[in-house]
């Protein structure tokens, strides 16, 4: 049985969000989804979540494609995660392929048998994607 972990803040639901929870299930046999608590949210966004944590959980736990659902209270890390319950797959809808980090935490992951698996959003809903519009744009002026 193949497991695979999406993980992320989920504090807006768009249709990347599902999108991407599809996608994952199509590669794997068991899809675990790890969302951030209230208070990582706040931490790294800078602001409540749109929607509280167990308002999310509720959510994510009545979509058919998924079969777990865990809270992270801690620093998120994928590493840390894979330590704590083991998968197969991790499922990322931002492309950091180019990202040092990235390549050094896939190698990592690699080592332990899992692996990092790619489903960029569109344009507009990739958070790199958009950071480099804005970057080009600005040396464009």
């Amino acid at each position: 049985m193949t497991t695979g972990l999406l993980m992320g803040v989920f504090d807006l639901f768009h249709v990347g969000h599902l999108k991407l929870i599809l996608n994952a299930k199509e590669h794997c046999d068991y899809l675990r989804v790890a969302i951030l608590s209230d208070a990582l949210v706040r931490q790294f966004k800078g602001h409540d979540p749109v929607i509280p944590q167990e308002e999310r959980k509720t959510i994510l736990e009545h979509i058919r494609e998924v079969d777990e659902v865990v809270i992270i209270s801690d620093t998120p890390s994928r590493l840390t995660e894979y330590e704590r319950r083991p998968f197969d797959l991790f499922f990322s809808g931002d492309d950091y392929r180019d990202n040092e980090y990235w390549k050094w935490e896939k190698a990592e992951l690699n080592k332990l048998g899992a692996d990092i698996v790619f489903f960029p959003y569109t344009e507009s809903q990739s958070t790199t994607k958009i950071i480099n519009k804005i970057r080009n744009e600005e040396i464009a002026l």
